[in-house]
């Protein structure tokens, strides 16, 4: 394969990864700033159902298809760039960002999804919903403005070396 294919290939997959991660950054971003408080000044019972409602509805098609290629993209652009071996500001600047985009899918397996499954068993008229809800919103909240936080860099630094690539 020539130079330029892979060049051209290496833009491909950084750019689906850069608009995946800029997508769920966007998503956890709503949540940190609009859902969650939302749902904090709800009654547990209501706030419970809804968050469980939109667990379930995650779970298809769209956001997983961003959620998955997105991480996959991510993946090949840092193998990409680690085979390669090169020290530019704009291969460096692709794999800190790809690594981010697999932080946040990182920090969503191993802490929001467990959380999230942990609150689909609470009944919602259950005597202690209230604690359960509070205990889960504190920690998916922290959980989810680190991935956040970490998805919306990651947009940044994939983005980034694109401009010259234009």
């Amino acid at each position: 394969m020539h130079l330029a294919h892979v060049m051209t290939l290496l833009a491909t997959v950084t750019a689906a990864s850069a608009i995946c991660a800029g997508i769920a950054g966007g998503v956890y971003f709503a949540f940190s700033t609009m859902v969650m408080p939302a749902l904090r000044s709800a009654p547990a019972n209501r706030a419970i159902a809804v968050m469980q409602r939109v667990n379930v509805n995650a779970v298809r098609p769209p956001f997983m298809l961003v959620f998955f290629g997105g991480a996959a993209a991510a993946l090949a652009v840092l193998v990409t760039e680690i085979s390669a071996g090169t020290d530019t500001p704009a291969s460096t600047s692709r794999a800190v960002g790809a690594g981010l985009a697999l932080a946040a899918f990182g920090i969503t397996v191993v802490r929001n999804v467990p959380l999230n499954n942990a609150l689909a068993r609470v009944t919602v008229d259950a005597p202690d919903a209230a604690a359960q809800w509070n205990r889960f919103s504190r920690a998916w909240r922290v959980a989810n403005h680190a991935r956040a936080a970490a998805a919306i860099a990651a947009t940044i630094l994939l983005a980034t070396p694109l401009e010259g690539s234009a």
